[in-house]
C-alpha cells in the first residue's frame, strides 16, 4: 500500500484535493465552516462544521460530482500573502480559522492562503498549479472528530479521500483497499469467531473465543517448545507491579505516558505493567550467580497493559492489553555475539517454518540529541551501539540503521515485515541492554572472584502473540496452516438419513487421533454446506455419500481447491497427521 504522506508529489496533490473537497462542500452546504485538511498516510481528510447537517456515506457521490465539476473547470490555484491583521479580517466569519490564526507564533508576520475560483483557504501550502490536477480522486468515508481532538469540544464532520496523478493508479489503489478490507483481521476475526470486543468490557480489551484460543495455544506451545530446546526456562510473573519497581528500571521516567494510572492499595502504589523486564530482573537477582551459570535464559508469555489512544486501537493488532512472547537472556560480554546469533537464527527458523518471506532487518539507534527520551549515558550508548553493530556485521546480517527508534535503555535489532496490505511494521525484536542490569545492581561472580554486571538481551520472536495472529490472519486471508487451524476437518454427509452413521464413525476416528474435527449434520443442501466450509476456512471438507459408504473410503477437498481426492479412512488420517506434524504451510 502506498504511503501518500511519504511521497512528496502525492502529498502535495492530496492536500490540494482536500481544498477541492472543501470548495465543493462550500457550494453544496453554504455557511459551512472549516477546521483543517491534512495529508495522512492513506490520503487526506477535512474536518468541517456543517451546522445542523449530518453527512452519511450516501452523500459522498453528490460531493464527488461537485468536486469533478470544479476540477473540470480548471481554475488555477493562486498563493497570497497576508499580514496577521489581514488574515483575521478575511476569515472573520470562520471561528475555526480565527482560532488557527490566533494560535500562530507571535513572531509570525506573514500568513499564506490559497485561492481557487470562488474559494480561499488558509494554508501553508504548497499546492498543485490547477484544480484540474486533482481529477483522479475518490472519497472514502465519513466520520466524526472532536475539534482539536478534545472530547469536551464540538464534534466536527470528517470526510476522508485519496487522490492520484493518474486514473490507473487510483483504480489500482482502490483495488488494494478492497483487498485490505477482505484481509482485515478484524473482519476475519468476526467471521471466523476468533475474537470479540465489548464496550462493556472496555475499548482495546479483546477477548479470544474458542477458535481464537486454539490458535493462541498452538502458537504458545510451538514457540515454547523451540525455546526449551535452546535452554530457556519459563516463568510466570504478575501483570502489575509496585511503582518503585518501574522507578528503579527507569520506565516511570521514560515511559509513564504509555502506562495506565497508578492505583493505591494498602498504602502501596501499583501500576499495570507495560513490559516484563523489571520482573525478570528481580527473578535473576533472587539468587547468586557464577559466570558458569551464564547465559541464563528466562522466557514468559506475559500479559502486559499499555495505554493506547482510542483512535489508535485496532483489533488485536493494537490493543490496551496483549501477551508478549518475551525473554531475557543474562550473558557475559563474551557471550553477546553467540547468544545474539542464536536469537537471529531462531527468528529465521520460525519465519521459514511459517512461510514468512517479506521482511528486513533494521538496527534501531538512539537520537544522541534527545536527552529526555533516552537514558543519559553517552559512554554506555556508544559502547552498546558499536557492540551491536559489530555483532551484526560479523554474523553477516544485512540491515539498515534508524536513528531515534531505540528503546530508552539500549539499541535493538527490529525485524520489519511487509504485510500483504498496508505499511510494514515491527514483528520480532532483540535489544541489547547494558543499562537495566546496572540500575538493578545485578551481578555474577567472575572467574577471578570479582563481581561483574551481566549484559541483558531482551527478545521477542513473535513480538506479541496478538499482533502475530493479526498479521498471520491477514497474510493468509484467514486460511491458516492445518496445525494452526481451529477446524482442521469438516465432515459433510450428503444425506443424513443414509450417510450420517458412517460420517459419525469417521468423526470418532479423527477425534481419537486428536484431529480438530466437526460434523455438519444440518438438514441443508450439500452445495450450501460446502460453500460455508470454504467461507469459514475449514482446511478439509470430507464428503460422505453412497460411494464412500460402499467402499469404506472418504472423499475430500482442500479449502480453496476444486479437486476431489478419495482415500481409505486410514490413509486420510495418516495424511492429516503427517501434515500437522510437519507444519506444512
Amino acid at each position: 500500500m502506498i504511503n501518500i504522506k511519504e511521497d512528496e508529489n502525492l502529498s502535495v496533490l492530496n492536500h490540494s484535493c482536500a481544498h477541492l473537497l472543501a470548495q465543493a462542500i462550500s457550494h453544496l452546504y453554504p455557511g459551512s465552516k472549516f477546521w483543517v485538511g491534512p495529508v495522512i498516510e492513506e490520503g487526506f481528510y477535512y474536518d468541517m462544521d456543517l451546522g445542523d447537517v449530518t453527512l452519511t456515506e450516501e452523500d459522498l457521490p453528490a460531493i464527488e460530482k461537485e468536486m469533478k465539476k470544479i476540477a473540470k473547470d480548471g481554475k488555477r490555484i493562486v498563493r497570497h500573502e497576508l499580514t496577521k491583521e489581514e488574515a483575521l479580517e478575511k476569515f472573520k466569519d470562520d471561528p475555526y480559522k480565527i482560532d488557527l490564526i490566533n494560535r500562530m507564533d507571535e513572531s509570525t508576520t506573514t500568513i499564506t492562503c490559497y485561492t481557487q475560483g470562488d474559494f480561499t483557504d488558509l494554508c501553508r501550502g504548497p499546492h498543485v498549479d490547477s484544480v484540474k490536477a486533482c481529477k483522479n480522486f475518490k472519497l472514502l468515508k465519513v466520520s466524526g472528530a472532536y475539534w482539536k481532538g478534545d472530547k469536551n469540544n464540538k464534534v466536527l464532520q470528517r470526510i476522508y479521500g485519496v487522490c492520484f496523478d493518474t486514473k490507473e493508479r487510483l483504480e489500482e489503489h482502490l483495488h488494494m483497499l478492497e483487498e485490505a478490507k477482505e484481509r482485515d483481521h478484524r473482519k476475519l476475526g468476526k467471521d471466523l469467531n476468533i475474537f470479540m470486543t465489548s464496550d462493556l468490557v472496555g475499548k482495546g480489551l479483546p477477548m479470544y473465543l474458542p477458535n481464537g484460543y486454539i490458535i493462541w495455544e498452538e502458537l504458545e506451545n510451538y514457540i515454547k517448545g523451540k525455546e526449551r530446546k535452546l535452554g530457556y526456562n519459563h516463568v510466570l510473573t504478575p501483570p502489575l507491579g509496585n511503582v518503585e519497581l518501574y522507578k528503579t528500571s527507569g520506565h516511570w521516567e521514560h515511559y509513564q505516558e504509555n502506562m495506565f494510572p497508578k492505583m493505591e492499595v494498602d498504602g502501596e502504589e501499583f501500576v499495570l505493567r507495560p513490559m516484563n523486564c523489571p520482573h525478570h530482573m528481580m527473578i535473576y537477582s533472587n539468587s547468586i550467580h557464577s559466570y558458569r551459570d551464564l547465559p541464563i535464559r528466562i522466557g514468559e508469555i506475559a500479559r502486559d497493559c499499555r495505554y493506547e489512544a482510542s483512535g489508535a486501537l485496532k483489533g488485536i493488532e493494537r490493543a490496551r492489553t496483549f501477551c508478549q512472547n518475551d525473554a531475557h537472556l543474562f550473558v557475559t560480554p563474551e557471550q553477546i555475539e553467540s547468544e545474539f546469533t542464536i536469537v537471529v537464527n531462531l527468528i529465521l527458523e520460525v519465519y521459514k517454518e511459517l512461510g514468512i518471506k517479506d521482511y528486513r532487518f533494521e538496527l534501531s539507534l538512539r537520537d544522541p540529541e534527545d536527552k529526555v527520551k533516552y537514558y543519559n549515558d553517552d559512554e554506555m550508548w556508544n559502547h552498546a551501539e558499536n557492540t551491536l553493530r559489530g555483532v551484526l556485521d560479523h554474523i553477516g546480517i544485512p540491515y539498515t540503521e534508524k536513528i531515534g527508534e531505540a528503546a530508552f535503555y539500549g539499541p535493538k535489532l527490529d525485524v520489519q515485515v511487509r504485510p500483504a496490505v498496508g505499511n510494514e511494521y515491527t514483528l520480532s525484536t532483540c535489544q541489547l541492554d547494558f543499562c537495566l542490569p546496572m540500575r538493578f545492581d545485578l551481578t555474577y561472580v567472575d572467574k577471578d572472584g570479582s563481581k561483574k554486571t551481566p549484559v541483558v538481551l531482551h527478545r521477542a520472536i513473535f513480538g506479541s502473540l496478538d499482533r502475530f495472529i493479526a498479521y498471520y490472519l491477514e497474510e493468509r486471508k484467514g486460511l491458516l496452516p492445518l496445525w494452526l487451524s481451529p477446524v482442521q476437518v469438516n465432515i459433510i454427509p450428503v444425506n443424513n438419513e443414509y450417510h450420517l452413521e458412517y460420517a459419525k464413525k469417521i468423526f470418532d476416528k479423527l477425534k481419537e487421533a486428536n484431529v480438530r474435527v466437526e460434523l455438519d449434520d444440518r438438514d441443508e443442501k450439500l452445495g450450501y454446506k460446502m460453500r460455508e466450509s470454504v467461507i469459514k476456512k475449514k482446511n478439509y471438507a470430507v464428503i460422505i455419500g453412497n460411494k464412500e459408504l460402499e467402499n469404506n473410503t472418504v472423499s475430500f477437498r482442500k479449502c480453496g481447491s476444486e479437486e476431489t481426492t478419495t482415500l481409505s479412512i486410514e490413509e486420510f488420517i495418516t495424511k492429516i497427521l503427517d501434515e500437522i506434524k510437519t507444519r506444512k504451510y
